[in-house]
């Protein structure tokens, strides 16, 4: 097992990293050298070659909701360069590290992504599916992990059971469409009338279209509503389920500058033990383990991700304004630099796909 070398005369230490001082709009964020970071006992060192694009890069850029500078930090930016989503090559392991070795191809969490080099915790990190290139793979662990949490852990999705998406066409909702479908569910997806045609190439069954469609008074109910929009009333969630169903609330871009959409989630949290129905939220958590059920999942075509387009890194600024702007189709994916032989999906490292 290859560990962390020592640095000799002339080696390269620093690296290209999107940084912020502050938080405010994308103009905060700068393209600059900063130092390589180094892995500890249990963690890996990748080479970034293609870093995803999800909600949370944009709460950390922003500080917003404000309750979410516990996390990110109080008044500056507790971590200075941006993103979580990571696809790449491994360069150095830590001491401790058995799972991975210098060269795996892999995909996972990995705290400023947004950069040449990051490092990631082992046991946050599977190997990269072989029919995916770094983009690809790259769009999937927040997003997809998001989504199977929702539908499985949280929401206990069962065969044969009706599902409900509103946000399907979105970086979360992509996934949460192709895997309730995997899963065996009966799928409606809500999204705007451009992106109707994305949610139907996902496998949706039926189609929603929110600027016209009301899914609170279309008489459909539900077993399980997983609402990523963070937009309706907790009353108008109920009139979509079924008598038992639940509702798992991942999404909250509304509700003010504070909290955002907690206070709609902690009201559901309290309410759901007077309720037949079950109204529920949760944190996602990053697990490899929830990488190696996806990969499975990706591996026999059952889910693919949706990658609307690409930017270099230089571009990273252009790419969050892109997601804010709400006309994300899928994922964007800020593209790192491998090469043409390390982006052929077929031509991955020894190990690729090891559980």
């Amino acid at each position: 097992m290859t560990t962390t070398p020592t640095p000799t005369p002339g080696t390269v230490t620093t690296m290209r990293a999107i940084t912020y001082e502050e938080f405010g709009s994308a103009d905060v964020l700068g393209l600059t050298d900063i130092a390589r970071p180094v892995p500890s006992e249990n963690e890996v060192l990748v080479r970034v070659h293609a870093a995803g694009v999800e909600r949370g890069a944009w709460h950390m850029m922003t500080g917003r909701p404000y309750l979410g500078r516990l996390a990110f930090g109080l008044r500056t930016p507790r971590n200075p360069v941006l993103g979580t989503e990571v696809a790449g090559t491994v360069d150095a392991v830590g001491s401790a590290v058995t799972r991975f070795a210098v060269g795996d191809a892999v995909y996972g969490f990995a705290a400023g992504s947004f950069a040449e080099y990051a490092v990631a915790r082992e046991d946050r990190l599977a190997a990269k599916p072989s029919n995916l290139t770094f983009e690809q793979a790259a769009a999937v662990p927040v997003s997809g992990a998001t989504a199977l949490q929702a539908l499985t852990d949280v929401g206990r999705l069962s065969q044969g059971q009706t599902v409900l998406v509103l946000g399907a066409s979105g970086g979360v909702g992509s996934y949460t469409v192709q895997i309730a479908k995997a899963l065996g569910a009966e799928v409606t997806g809500v999204a705007s009338t451009h992106k109707l045609d994305l949610v139907r190439s996902l496998g949706a069954d039926h189609v929603l279209d929110y600027t016209r469609d009301d899914f609170a008074s279309s008489g459909r109910r539900y077993d399980l509503v997983v609402d990523i929009a963070g937009n309706p009333t907790l009353s108008r969630l109920r009139r979509a389920l079924t008598p038992s169903g639940t509702a798992v609330i991942t999404g909250g871009e509304l509700g003010g500058p504070f909290s955002g959409g907690m206070n709609r989630q902690l009201r559901a949290l309290a309410l759901s033990p007077f309720l037949r129905q079950r109204l529920t939220m949760f944190i996602a958590k990053q697990r490899a383990s929830d990488l190696e059920r996806l990969s499975a999942l990706i591996r026999t075509g059952q889910v693919t991700p949706s990658v609307e387009r690409t930017y270099p890194l230089r571009e990273a600024a252009d790419a969050l304004r892109h997601l804010e702007s709400g006309d994300v189709r899928g994922k964007v994916v800020i593209s790192i630099g491998a090469s043409a032989a390390e982006q052929e999906p077929c031509h991955t490292s020894g190990n690729q796909d090891r559980p």
